[in-house]
């Protein structure tokens, strides 16, 4: 070791060592994945923040080296990202359900959900260096907002004119990529 700082795989001589090294490396690790910060980390495997850091930044630099891993990784964001579609729509759902309705407390109360949810979901894709660029991250939530906004009109003119429902309804269907119409 120099200078306080763990060896690399490279500069550990016996086998044993390397087999130690890469278990305390996994330790630290599985730590993380379960959300503790480093000083938590530190604590529980009894070891220096300096070197838990340390682990923390050698598995990330393999980490971004492996293909396998860098696969695994989409995949998990890729999923988490279109379970959070789903719940972010299943709770526009239930707020159209209680919007007829004089239920503002649900209303509110499912408001605040789904902007949590989309909250997480951007903390997620932050994390994962997905929205490294903060305007992007800003800009995606300013259209998510005017999105919600443009759909509250359209709702509201649905709601007066029947024959505009018809073709808002239609014209939404046309542009909507999945081919599943929109409900306003």
């Amino acid at each position: 070791m120099t200078n306080g700082n763990l060896p690399t795989p490279r500069e550990i001589s016996g086998e044993f060592d390397l087999v130690e090294y890469y278990d305390n490396m996994n330790k630290v690790v599985e730590e993380m994945l379960k959300g503790h910060s480093v000083p938590q980390i530190a604590r529980a495997l009894n070891m220096k923040r300096t070197e838990v850091t340390q682990f923390i930044d050698q598995w990330q630099l393999i980490a971004r080296n492996s293909n396998e891993i860098q696969d695994r990784a989409s995949d998990a964001i890729y999923g988490a990202d279109q379970h959070y579609s789903m719940i972010i729509q299943r709770l526009w759902e239930t707020v159209e359900q209680v919007d007829g309705l004089t239920d503002y407390r649900t209303k509110n109360s499912v408001l605040k959900s789904i902007a949590d949810v989309e909250q997480k979901r951007i903390d997620m894709l932050q994390k994962a260096g997905l929205l490294e660029n903060q305007d992007l991250a800003k800009q995606i939530v300013e259209n998510e907002r005017k999105q919600k906004a443009i759909m509250d009109i359209l709702r509201e003119v649905a709601a007066d004119c029947e024959h505009c429902r018809a073709n808002i309804l239609r014209r939404l269907s046309d542009i909507s990529q999945d081919g599943v119409g929109v409900g306003v």
